[in-house]
């Protein structure tokens, strides 16, 4: 009998499960907010990326709604055929306004967004320079566009510009790619040290703002408002699936970038549009951001009141874990293994809290990772600092 070609794949997970990597999905049986219906069990919601609480907010669910009844439930077909619609522009001119951007394209996820936009700005006669620790959507874009990949160290400027003089000259054109917000980590990017360096390299540079976007500067546009560099933009990318409370990715920018993405980006001429609910639900979020910065400082009054508390409990009760730097509502706890995350995973659960435990290989060192939303209350921090201190008293 010949070997059975799928065979490896009971050994792959086996591997996996040994090394407590193996992971499944966690059915959620209510509306999105602070508080979720999980396995049966009422928990506190410490691991959506809804920072500003708009998933299950009523007027978003009213305009995916009207939208829907509108247009149906699909877009039906690639936006350069028949999948393009009023709503689509009125989003793109909305991102564009706020990002203070000529134009802005919309993708179907943000995953596609990077992996369109850097396959249409590169090719194997360019470089591409990347962070350590970008997202995988942004390490997937630089691979299928065929240029030359390299990684400078994490947030770190000086190596950045050690890896422009020694491979930018060797190129036609260079792209330097970084996420604003790391999402695993929680921290920033040092964005106006990478615009000096771009501009002395005669570099591109494309920043994926899907942590930022909703939280970050005056109007919360994301870090590039953030940092005031809004005269003299990167390519701002980023998600609307995270504090604007829908599906769908954008890149915002010049008007001929935009125009030259609708013609050559791959990921967005050859895929469905974004649906009319997605759509209207993204625009109606936009707007409440925009209108009710309320919602922005609740959310940083939770995470200014956790991030102090987390590290007076800790501090004093347990040197094996470690609070990572954050200036952002990701914020990690380090741990010394896979194991006991793991552990500490269950214990929050069995507390009625619903947290990540996040281990290799998605990131270098294991941790629980906490997302904080506006609309957590005071008794959902109590609830979480409590069980915090439980993890670490043992």
């Amino acid at each position: 009998m010949p070997e059975n070609p799928y065979a490896w794949i009971d050994k792959a997970l086996t591997t996996i499960h040994k090394a407590n990597w193996h992971r499944q999905v966690r059915a959620i049986a209510s509306k999105a907010g602070p508080v979720v219906e999980l396995e049966g069990r009422s928990q506190i919601n410490f691991a959506s990326n809804d920072y500003l609480g708009l998933a299950g907010d009523e007027r978003t669910i009213a305009a995916a709604v009207a939208a829907t009844q509108q247009y149906g439930t699909g877009s039906t077909g690639s936006r350069l055929l028949t999948g393009h619609r009023h709503l689509h522009r009125q989003l793109e001119t909305a991102i564009a306004q706020w990002k203070q951007t000529e134009d802005a394209i919309v993708f179907s996820s943000g995953y596609l967004a990077n992996l369109g936009a850097i396959a249409a700005l590169t090719n194997p006669r360019d470089v591409i320079l990347g962070d350590e620790y970008n997202h995988s959507s942004l390490l997937n874009g630089a691979k299928v566009s065929g240029a030359a990949v390299y990684t400078y160290s994490h947030a770190d400027a000086a190596d950045l510009q050690e890896k422009l003089q020694q491979y930018r000259c060797q190129y036609r054109r260079c792209l330097i790619l970084t996420d604003s917000v790391f999402s695993m980590d929680g921290d920033l990017c040092p964005l106006p040290e990478i615009m000096d360096l771009a501009h002395k390299y005669s570099a591109m540079v494309m920043v994926d703002e899907a942590h930022a976007t909703g939280i970050f500067g005056n109007s919360g546009s994301g870090t590039v408002e953030h940092f005031a560099l809004s005269d003299h933009p990167p390519i701002q990318m980023g998600t609307l699936s995270k504090a604007l409370a829908s599906l769908g990715g954008y890149v915002a920018g010049s008007a001929n970038l935009i125009d030259f993405l609708r013609n050559r980006a791959p990921s967005w001429i050859y895929t469905t549009g974004l649906s009319p609910a997605d759509t209207a639900a993204a625009l109606e979020a936009i707007a409440i951001a925009r209108n009710e910065p309320q919602r922005r400082e609740a959310l940083w009054h939770n995470i200014r009141q956790i991030t102090k508390k987390i590290t007076e409990i800790i501090s004093p009760v347990n040197a094996r874990l470690k609070l990572l730097p954050s200036d952002s509502p990701i914020l990690c706890l380090q741990m010394p293994d896979a194991q006991s995350v793991v552990a500490a995973g269950k214990t929050l659960q069995e507390r009625g809290i619903f947290a990540a435990a996040v281990r290799p290989p998605t990131v270098p060192t294991s941790r629980l990772r906490f997302t904080v939303m506006a609309t957590h209350q005071q008794q959902h921090l109590d609830s979480l600092l409590a069980a915090v201190k439980s993890i670490a008293s043992h």
